[in-house]
């Protein structure tokens, strides 16, 4: 067993990350027993109530399972809220390259798929953002009502979660692409033409509607490198 034994900082932060890091590695796979406590601690170097405490976070998280009177188990190799913040913190342009591939594929489902009640939904935001005028945050705001709503409307429940679970870091992206003036800011108008797709239930134009939205502050950030 090889495990980055732990000298500074707080002990069970760098505990759970070097857990962490050996899980995501492969040294166990899904279904693994994890070594016993005792085990653990020597190999990092930190008490038996550190590596206790740092399991538990791993249990919370989802990446392990305690059985009772059994041991530790690794239930999966990644930590979805680790990997979220890793998402957050990735660059904007790997950002805005996923929800781009995220909204077209919705845009396109949606324009099959919408009832008027959603269509009316989509509407009534993208009239709010129009209302909005230079209020950059309440713009902001009903900017991201209007591709939740569009989302919501590809009937695709796995995509509305993975979408609803990445929408810390796309309202991040709004709000780059909102208030950095080297940015294109997807325009009214773009957006406009994303919604009459929809409505006309075209899903490839709907498709291509929502990727061009962001290409432009895409191709500015390639342009910077």
């Amino acid at each position: 067993m090889t495990l980055a034994r732990i000298s500074k900082g707080s002990l069970v932060d760098t505990a759970l990350e070097s857990l962490r890091s050996a899980i995501e590695g492969g040294q166990w796979r899904v279904g693994d027993r994890l070594p016993v406590e005792a085990e653990l601690s020597q190999a990092l170097g930190v008490s038996r109530n550190t590596v206790r405490e740092a399991v538990r976070v791993l249990v919370h998280v989802g990446m392990l399972e305690t059985r009772q009177g059994d041991g530790t188990y690794v239930r999966a190799t990644r930590d979805a809220g680790e990997t979220m913040r890793r998402i957050e913190r990735a660059r904007l342009q790997d950002q805005l390259e996923v929800r781009q591939m995220l909204e077209s594929e919705a845009a396109g489902l949606a324009a099959s798929r919408r009832t008027p009640e959603e269509l009316q939904a989509m509407s009534d935001a993208l009239d709010r953002r129009a209302q909005a005028g230079d209020d950059i945050p309440a713009r902001i705001e009903h900017d991201n009502d209007f591709h939740h709503a569009v989302v919501q409307a590809s009937h695709n429940s796995a995509l509305i979660e993975l979408y609803g679970y990445f929408a810390q870091a796309i309202t991040r992206t709004i709000e780059r692409t909102e208030m950095d003036a080297e940015l294109p800011e997807p325009t009214q108008a773009a957006h406009e033409l994303l919604l009459a797709a929809i409505r006309r239930q075209a899903p490839e134009q709907a498709a291509h509607q929502a990727k061009a939205l962001l290409q432009p502050c895409l191709d500015a950030l390639q342009s910077k490198d």
